[in-house]
Order: structure tokens, then sequence, then C-alpha cells
């Protein structure tokens, strides 16, 4: 792509801001000198805990007044020339490469060398015998040492480098699991004997054979290991095949997630799959056409006890994508030994803790710029420790493993191929793509009336502006915070009001939690007292008494278990009979990972392997209960232990169905059922439009469901960079309906700030304004007229790509693409294109540069180079790629009222005078437009100087109401001397030119 392929849109310029430079690395750096030591814990009370925790250096010193606790440094710094014992002594060094092996770069100065050094002769003649960037921890607890290490069979080697294990696997250790027989292969995978598997065998209609382990030795590292393991390789599709270890003789927990094995019937395949028996037996699965290898797992080093399972695999590149949720510094991960746990909490984002949902799954860019993805099935609590070998390391604490391998070879493929197997993403209504405002905090009906007229006063007569689509009611608008209710003191007539906002195109949202009230007087709080005695309620140990929690409402809560169909009959009534007080359009579930003030429920939780299991994934607080339930709290589908991570993914299937077709009928019925029942069983509808449903929690498949904002962030411009690589990782999760709050949910925001952060949330696919009770309101229009007028012009390009953008979510409902993408998802060739997470794209057409930095109006964009582009207070640069169409709409105030304007196109053409495109349309809220076929489809496409356009699907019934307005051709290299439609030939003053290109009204 070079100078001509994007396009500067005449409407709205922006640009990007700069990419920072890499920090130099900090550590603590063996034999530093005493007295270059800065203290980093001068207050009293120090100790080697609390010294770490504050990420600096432990080490005693017997010489008064040198701190014990003192500041990590930069080894440029402190490792003299002399000292430096080369780590890379063959040709072509680079940063990379040296910081690939755990050794440390330091850049040519006054002719030092090396470049690439260890920090100590020790450590490297230990690292010369055992690689840093290969060890795999053998000592996941805290509190290693030389002797525990080593009592374990396991290898001790300190190092200076962060997060290197000391204590790591031998290659030929006691650990891990070898065959029973020598594996053979069949036409469905690969097997020793064949054991037959009648469940697989009725879904799959063939015989599926098996792989049969044994452990190796009787040391353990938690006890309880177990021995026969089973391995079923499955070649599910031409581009999937699942890999799958479980114990064959009792049942785990799996997730209840029906993947279809769609069985390739032509045994065509775009992978191979080979085991090798050296030292000891390994599973590889090979890219077909390259013979590169994507995945090899060593069974030698395999670990599956009760409630530890380790799995490590070595990658064909450190390009590394995903894993969720939590906040990460950069769109391409961190490969030094990075760990990232995945557990559902309740945690306003901070750097690399789990958050409120959970995903498991990545995907890698190979070395020849290839592209797969992997799935970890898994929902217990968990992490990965990324590792510079390269390779990834899966650590869980119960059911199996239970991995999806995604051939691509595009990025694009991957995600479709992923979301083939999760589910397809939802097609949002039409009107959640317009601005929506939110605020916990306005506490009365006249400060919400005040901000929605505020919103709406600053009008141009000479100009339409863009006011808002959707308003939310929070927690305050309740009564006492209690779900299916409002305070009818402070928010008296608030069902007139909605109806009021609905006059005048507007939609109202609300929010609902998982957890009720339990101590509201008899007879007085319906929701509770019809579960109590449905018995539907999330249960302690014993299986009968209600887990009590403490949540927003007074007194105690009790939590709806929605893994019980029972619950569901229930939420689906409860939300109908709400419906019949507030007319809402759509609800948005918060607090459902779930949430609790408290640490496990009343009155603790007891001593067991469940509440406190002999190892904790690398999750923030190191306790399963923290700010939630006991994990040993029963549920119909088990032990919280093993569905945590699953509630919110419960609570959004039925929500979504009660919105989308009504509530089923009262059965009881086995978990795997509730879904058919919920969609084919339902007697009513609710709001007998397309669900609107937005969940805090998410987990794989959500967005089938619902979509997601990325929590409650913080009003810093860091936290806008943030919010780009979140919206990019959730695209590739299958849930493309997401963005953040803009302007920051928590602390204060500032004029310039939350400027920015709004042309910025103006391309966020879920566009909402948002922040907390205690800060100053932050809605477009309390900072005033030239505020207001600048985040109108933003909301006006949005508006005016609402075609594309609703075009782009049909496609992702059909074919599983993404809506939001990076740029290395079209360019995958160019390298450059791995490391950029500071602009995005809409599809593949548009890319937006937001600015991320205080004061700086010349951020950069990237056209196959980085360019400077202005873009003052004012302007945030967008580009449309030449090659490509984009249907466009005059906006207006509303979406609804935006429907009514004549359609545009812009047609940017690429070096050879041609583009692309396409326009998906339809009502924008029934339920099933796309499988009735009640829709319209058209391609266009531009090549020898002739617009085509060619209707694919004419079903939308509102087709003759359509027409088109202005077309607009960038990079027409000439004046036209003509322009016919459909052979009638436009007057002239119906025509422009300029250096750009020719624009003409139809």
């Amino acid at each position: 792509m070079d100078a001509k392929a994007l396009t500067l849109l005449c409407f709205c310029p922006l640009l990007l801001a700069g990419l920072a430079s890499s920090d130099p690395t900090f550590t603590c750096a063996a034999g530093m000198e005493v007295y270059l030591r800065q203290d980093c814990h001068p207050e009293p009370g120090a100790s080697e805990s609390s010294c770490k925790a504050k990420d600096c250096c432990w080490a005693a010193s017997k010489i008064p007044g040198v701190p014990w606790c003192f500041q990590k440094v930069d080894p440029c710094s402190v490792v003299s020339a002399t000292q430096r014992i080369d780590c890379h002594p063959e040709q072509g060094a680079n940063q990379m490469a040296c910081e690939g092996r755990g050794c440390h770069w330091c850049e040519a100065h006054e002719g030092i060398a090396p470049l690439c050094f260890y920090s100590s002769q020790e450590e490297a003649a230990c690292s010369a015998r055992f690689p840093l960037h290969s060890r795999v921890d053998c000592h996941p607890q805290p509190g290693a040492t030389q002797d525990s290490c080593e009592a374990k069979g396991c290898f001790w080697c300190p190092s200076t480098v962060a997060n290197v294990p000391w204590c790591f696997y031998p290659s030929d250790g006691p650990y891990g699991y070898m065959p029973m027989e020598s594996p053979q292969r069949s036409a469905r995978g690969w097997s020793v004997f064949v054991l037959y598997h009648m469940e697989l065998e009725l879904r799959l209609g063939c015989l599926l054979p098996r792989l049969m382990l044994q452990k190796r030795d009787t040391i353990s590292l938690f006890g309880n290991d177990i021995s026969p393991l089973v391995v079923d390789v499955i070649l599910h599709t031409k581009e999937r095949l699942q890999f799958k270890i479980y114990d064959p003789h009792n049942m785990r927990f799996e997730v209840p997630l029906d993947i279809d094995p769609s069985l390739n019937s032509t045994f065509d395949y775009d992978y191979d799959v080979e085991f090798v028996n050296d030292t000891s037996l390994k599973f590889r699965v090979l890219r077909r056409r390259t013979r590169t290898v994507l995945w090899e797992v060593n069974f030698g080093s395999l670990i599956f006890s009760n409630q530890f399972l380790q799995l490590t695999t070595s990658l064909p590149s450190s390009s590394i994508y995903g894993f969720g949720e939590q906040e990460h510094s950069s769109f391409k991960h961190d490969m030094k030994f990075v760990k990232l746990g995945m557990f559902s909490r309740d945690q306003s984002p901070v750097p690399l803790s789990n958050l409120y949902g959970v995903h498991p799954f990545y995907m890698c860019v190979e070395n020849d710029f290839n592209t797969h993805g992997v799935l970890f099935l898994n929902s217990d609590a968990q992490d990965v420790i990324l590792s510079p070998h390269p390779s990834l390391t899966f650590r869980t604490i119960g059911g199996v493993l239970d991995f999806y391998i995604f051939l691509g070879p595009t990025p694009e493929e991957v995600v479709q191929q992923y979301t083939e197997a999760i589910g397809r993403p939802h097609l949002p209504p039409y009107w959640s793509l317009g601005f929506q405002l939110c605020r916990w905090g306005y506490n009365n009906l006249e400060e919400l009336r005040k901000t929605v007229d505020r919103v709406r006063q600053f009008d141009i007569p000479q100009t339409v502006t863009v006011s808002q689509d959707v308003q939310y009611g929070d927690i305050d608008s309740m009564e006492r915070q209690m779900d299916f209710t409002y305070d009818k003191a402070n928010f008296l007539g608030l069902p007139e009001y909605i109806k009021e906002l609905k006059s005048l195109g507007l939609h109202y949202v609300i929010t609902l939690n998982p957890f009720l009230s339990k101590d509201e007087p008899p007879d007085t709080y319906k929701p509770y007292e019809i579960g109590q005695d449905l018995g539907i309620w999330v249960n302690d140990s014993d299986g009968i008494t209600p887990a009590v929690g403490k949540t927003w409402a007074p007194g105690d809560c009790v939590y709806a278990d929605y893994t019980n169909p029972r619950a569901t009959e229930w939420w689906v009534q409860m939300c109908m009979d709400f419906r019949d007080v507030l007319n809402y359009d759509g609800i948005c579930l918060n607090m459902n990972e779930p949430s609790n003030f408290h640490t496990g429920q009343q009155p603790g939780c007891e001593e067991n392997n469940l509440n406190y299991p002999p190892f904790v994934p690398d999750i923030l607080g190191g306790f399963l209960a923290e700010k939630t339930l006991c994990p040993d709290s029963k549920m119909y589908l088990g032990n919280h232990y093993d569905v945590h991570s699953l509630y919110g993914w419960f609570q959004e299937k039925a929500t979504f169905y009660y919105l989308a077709a009504g509530p089923s009928p009262t059965t009881s019925c086995p978990v795997e059922l509730l879904t058919q029942l919920v969609e084919k069983l339902a007697c009513q509808n609710a709001t007998r439009r397309r669900a609107f449903v937005l969940s805090r929690s998410t987990f794989v498949g959500s967005g089938k469901y619902a979509g997601h904002w990325l929590g409650d962030n913080f009003s810093r411009w860091r936290d806008m960079h943030m919010s780009v690589i979140g919206m990019l990782e959730f695209n590739l999760f299958g849930i493309p309906y997401v963005g953040a709050d803009i302007c920051g949910f928590k602390e204060e925001t500032s004029y310039e700030l939350c400027l920015r952060w709004m042309q910025l949330g103006a391309f966020y696919p879920l566009s909402r304004n948002q922040n907390a009770i205690g800060n100053k309101e932050q809605d477009p229009g309390v900072f005033g007229e030239e505020f207001a007028s600048i985040v109108r012009s933003a909301l006006r390009n949005r508006y005016f790509l609402l075609p594309y953008l609703y075009t782009l979510f049909y496609h992702a409902h059909t074919s599983g693409s993404t809506v939001v993408r990076s740029l290395m998802h079209e360019f995958t060739s160019d390298p450059v294109t791995h490391d950029i997470d500071r602009i995005f794209l809409w599809g593949p057409a548009l890319m937006i540069t937001p600015v991320l930095d205080e004061g700086n109006p010349v951020p950069l964009s990237w056209k196959r180079k980085f360019v400077d582009v202005p873009a003052p207070l004012d302007i945030i640069p967008l580009f449309v790629r030449g090659g490509h169409i984009l249907p466009t709409q005059s906006p207006d105030r509303t979406t609804a009222l935006s429907r009514l304007n004549p359609f545009g196109l812009i047609v940017a053409l690429n070096e050879v005078g041609e583009a692309f495109g396409s326009l998906f349309w339809d009502d924008g809220d029934s339920m099933e437009s796309v499988t009735r076929e009640e829709y319209l489809l058209v391609e266009y496409r531009f090549s020898n100087k002739i617009l085509k356009m060619t209707v694919i699907n004419t079903g939308y019934h509102g087709i003759s109401t359509l027409t088109y307005g202005t077309v607009q051709i960038v990079g027409f290299p000439t004046r036209p001397s003509v322009i016919s439609i459909n052979g009638n030939i436009l007057p002239e003053n119906r025509v422009q030119y300029d250096s750009n290109g020719v624009e003409f009204s139809m």
C-alpha cells in the first residue's frame, strides 16, 4: 500500500499520537555496589515481602546505613564492560534476540562490548547449561528455595533477569506421561489402541480412537496425580482440530459450550498431526503447506493432578495477541515470562490483573506471516505464562485440558473460524450504534432531565446537530439500589419521562445486578419472595442454605443461580413484569462476576481444598473467594469453583433470549436443554424487537448474546490508549460490540482529556459516556458551547458512517469478521504493523488515528511509513483506504431521523482505479431479519470508470423509500467529460471536480 492507498477524509482530519520509545529494562543486578543502592522502603518495618510488593530489590547488608530494599537499576549503568559476559556471541545480535534469551541489551557506547550480556559469571555458567528462555517454572507457589526445588526433582539456577524461574523442570525429569503403546493413525485422529467413546461416537457418526498415557513416576508437585489419561485428537474441519486430555474413569467439569465438530468428509486438511517419540513423546500440529510447527507439546512435561493441570507448548514466533480479560500495555504481548491470570473479578483495570471476564484465546502471527489461533476451553481459575523460547505454559486448577486450533491463515480468517466454533456475534439494533449517555449519580429525575436537555440545547439552527440515542438508568434510580424497582421519591415520574424520551426518538436502558436483597419486610419485595419459593439461589456447601453476601442494597443479599433453568424462568418473568413498570429497551448487566463486597459469603469460607486449593493461579489477591463467593458454594451445574467464570455467561444467555423471544414455559429440565427451551418454546415476546444486552462479565462465546464495556476505567490519558487495546482484543474474542466509558468512569476528567476521548469514543462500536457518583458531570453539554460544537462534529462523522458500521456488524454476524481491527490484520506482511496499537481500523477501509497524549497536536499516521498529520484540538484524523467503497448517510439528531435521509457513497480508488464495497440494510431492530432474509444487500464495484451496484437481496420491506444523494470518487485522475446514471447524463451543475476527485449528486 502506497501513499495513494489511504485518503484523508475531507470532512475530518485525524492523527495518531507518536509511538513511545521503549523504556530500559530495570532489574536487580547481581554484584551491584552498595553505594549505588537507592532506598525503596524509607518507612520503618521493611521486610522482603513488603519490599517485593513495591517491585523493588531485597538484599541484606552488614554495612550500616545501606538500604536492604532498593530500587531496581538499568544493568547498562552498573555492569561494567569488563564484567559483561557475552550472551550472543554469534553474529546478528539485536535487542529482540538478546532479550528473547533472557539477557541484557545495551547499545554501544564509546566502544563498549558486548551489547548482549549476562549479569554475572555465575549466571552465565548456569544459563549456559539451562537457557533462561526455555525454563518452565517447577515451583509455582511462592517461597522457593534450592532445597525445596531439588526436593521436587527440579533444577535450581538463580537469575537476575526479571521473572525468570529459578526452579525449573529438567528436560528428562521424573514428571510427565508416556504412551502405553505406540501411536497409530486413523481417519479421524490418532490412537494407541481403540477404546470407543460412545458419546462422541453417536455425535460424530464414527468410531473415535484415543491415545492412552500413563504417568512416568510417582513424584508429584501437589499430589492426586491422575493416571491413566486419554488424549483425543479430533480433526473437525479443514481449518480446525481439537486436542483434549482428560481422565477416562472419572467425570471432571467441562465447559457446556457446544462446539459442533462439523466433520470434514473430504479428509482434506490444512494441517498435519505428528507424534514424535525420542526422549519422550511429543505431539505436533504443522501447517501442511509450509511445514511450520504451530504447536508442540511434550508429554514428558505434562502435569495432570486433581487440582493442578499444566501443559507447555512451543510457538513458531513471539507475535502473540489475545488472552483476557486483563489490561495490557500493548496489543502484542511481552514474552518475558509474563503471567496472565484469568478468573472473573470485580476489579477496576490495573495492569495485568485478572478482570471481569475470561477469554483463554490467543492468535499467533508466524514468521512467514501466516496466522493461527488457539482456544483453551476451561473455566476454572487459570493463568498462562508467556516465555521467550517462545512458548506458552497453561496452568489451571480444575476441569480438563481442551484445546482448539484454528489454521487461518489470515488474522480475519482465524477470527471467522473461531466464531464459527463458539458462536457468531449478535447483530445489535441500529439505535444502539448511536451515542449513549449514562451516569451513576444523577440522584433524581430533575438532574437526569437537566442532563438530557443540556446535551440537546447546543443546536445550531443552520446545521443539523447530533445529540444522543440512548439514556441509561443506574442503581441510583432504584429504590435503595434494589433490582426491579425505581425510586418513587427521587425519580417520581420516571415512567412518564421514559415515554417522553421515546417521543424524541431516544431509547432507555436499565441496569440490573445478579443479587437481590433478602431482608425486606414480608410481602414487600416480590422478586426475592418468588425466587425463595422456587429455590433458585446459589447455595452454601450444604447445597441447601442460600449463600449470603453483601452488595449495594441495604442488608444482605442472595445470588440467583442462572445455571438452573428455574432461575432462568424466574429471571425472565421478573424482567417482563418490570417492563410493565418501566418501558425499557435494553438491559445492562453489572457486577455479574459475581461481585461481593466481602471475601466469600457469611460467615466465611470453610477450610477445604476447594476454598484453599494447593495452588492458586496468578490472580489478584491470591484468594479465589476475594470479592466473590466461596468456591465450595453449590450451583445447579456444579461447584462455584468450576462455574464462577461462567456466571455472567449464563445470565447473558437468559437475558438475551428473554429480550429476543420472551419467557419459556415453567419446566424442570437439564441445563443442556435450557437454550432450546428459551429459544424454541417461547410463548411471549418482551420488547418484541432485537435484543440489547450489555454485560460486564463475559466468557468464550458471549458475543452471541451480549456486548461488553471495558469496566470501571479511570479519567487518565493512559486509559484512552488501554481502551484501544481492549477494543482490539475483544474483537479477537468474538465480541465486536465493545467500548470503554468515554472520559473515564473514576476520578475527575479535564476539558482536553474528555474532548479527545469523545473524539476517540465516537469511533468505539459502543459509544457511551459514563462516570461514577462523586465525580463531576462530564456529558458533552457540561463543558460549554465550544466543547459541544467539537463533539458534535465528531459524532456527525460517526452518524455519517453508520451505514458502513452497520454493514460491518452484518458481516460479523454472518461470517464472524471483526468490526474493529488492528493494522496488522490488514497488512500482516508488514512487520511494523505488528506493534501498532494506537491506530485502529473500522473493517478494512477506515483508519482512525486518535490523539492519545495530552497537548499533542501532531500525532503519527501510518501509510507503509509514518507521517505527521496536524490534529488541532477540534480534529480527529480519519483515512479511507484506496480500493474500498463506504456507504454513508446524511446525519441527523438521532439514528431514527438519520435513517430517513439519503444514502451516499465514498469511492476511494486504488492505484489501478478500482474500489469495492457493500451495504446491508434492514429495519434496524427486527429479531430475525437476517434469517428471514428481510433485508437489502448491495455490492458496489468501481472499475473501468464504471460504478456498478448489484442488488444481492431485496427482502427489505422499505426498499422503495431508499434514495441516494451524493457520491464522492476520491483519486479520480482527470476531470470526467460526462457522467451518466443508467444512460442519463447528469447536468454539469450536479458535478464538482477538484484535485482530490469528483463528486456528484444522484
